[in-house]
């Protein structure tokens, strides 16, 4: 649903095709992979079980990783890391998350969920503009402007700790 409404006129999802490894997948494979045990590096450390859904984000070299579960209860969620303010979104099916860098202009900006709509909707609260989950303002005094992405990693913990063993992790307290 968020690929059609970001590409009205654009082409279609490919299905994956049956005659190569892709049949050898099953339709709940990622429950499966779930569930399957791991073999990890254990830290006294770790308050996430291996298996558990993050984000990861790098900003100037530097690693944070954002529990899934933490994202669908509180978005959008605002932090600042690597010295960049910054706004993560879930989009409305639960799955979809983009980042933003949330400096416009020289300007900070400081993101909402705009009440009545989707944890996908923002505002701004310095402008009133409203933004897609394109990171797009849509709407109010920036409409057209642009937030610069981050780019984000949806993984399981065990594995975005193994390539990040410095990464920082998001606490809500």
């Amino acid at each position: 649903a968020t690929w059609r409404r970001e590409h009205p006129s654009g082409g279609r999802v490919l299905k994956p095709d049956n005659t190569t490894a892709w049949r050898k997948f099953s339709e709940n494979w990622e429950a499966k992979t779930a569930q399957m045990p791991v073999v990890h590096v254990a830290s006294e450390n770790d308050s996430l079980s291996p298996r558990t859904l993050v984000v990861g984000l790098k900003v100037n070299n530097e690693a944070k990783a954002y529990p899934l579960d933490a994202l669908r209860q509180q978005s959008p969620l605002v932090d600042t890391f690597g010295g960049v303010p910054l706004v993560i979104v879930m989009s409305e099916d639960g799955q979809s998350v983009r980042a933003f860098e949330t400096t416009l202009d020289g300007r900070e900006l400081e993101f909402y969920a705009k009440a009545g709509e989707t944890n996908s909707r923002l505002m701004d609260a310095q402008t009133g503009s409203e933004w897609d989950f394109t990171g797009t303002a849509v709407g109010g005094q920036l409409a057209g402007w642009q937030l610069k992405k981050i780019a984000v990693l949806k993984d399981y913990w065990f594995d975005w700790r193994t390539y990040n063993p410095s990464t920082a992790l998001y606490s809500a307290r």
